[in-house]
C-alpha cells in the first residue's frame, strides 16, 4: 500500500503495511470538524499540529469506539513513527491511501 500526499503531489509516496489501513483512523481529523473538509473514501486529514505532537510524545491518545470517556496513550510502532517523520518533513496534512 501506499499513502500519497494529496496537499503536495511531487512528494514521493510512503509505503505502508496492509494493516496500517486499519489504524490510519487513529491520526485522522474527521471531515467537518476544525475546519476541515469532508473527504472522499481512502482521504484522511492529520493536521500538521498534531503529527508533530506525536512525533515529540512517542505515542497516540485511542478513544473507545464504545465510551468517548475511555482513553488510552499507545505507544507509536516503528511504521507509525516513520509515516508521521515523513508526514511532518514534506508539511503533508492531507493524504489518500492507494492499495
Amino acid at each position: 500500500m501506499l499513502i500519497h500526499a494529496v496537499d503536495r503531489p511531487e512528494v514521493t509516496p510512503f509505503p505502508v503495511s496492509n494493516r496500517f489501513h486499519m489504524q490510519i483512523v487513529y491520526f485522522m481529523t474527521p471531515g467537518g470538524e476544525q475546519g476541515i473538509p469532508k473527504l472522499a473514501e481512502a482521504h484522511y486529514w492529520i493536521r500538521a499540529v498534531d503529527a508533530k505532537k506525536w512525533l515529540d510524545d512517542g505515542e497516540v491518545e485511542v478513544v473507545s469506539p464504545l465510551s468517548a470517556d475511555t482513553k488510552a496513550h499507545v505507544e507509536l510502532t516503528e511504521e507509525q513513527e516513520a509515516w508521521l517523520e515523513w508526514m511532518v518533513a514534506h508539511g503533508v496534512e492531507h493524504v489518500r491511501i492507494e492499495r
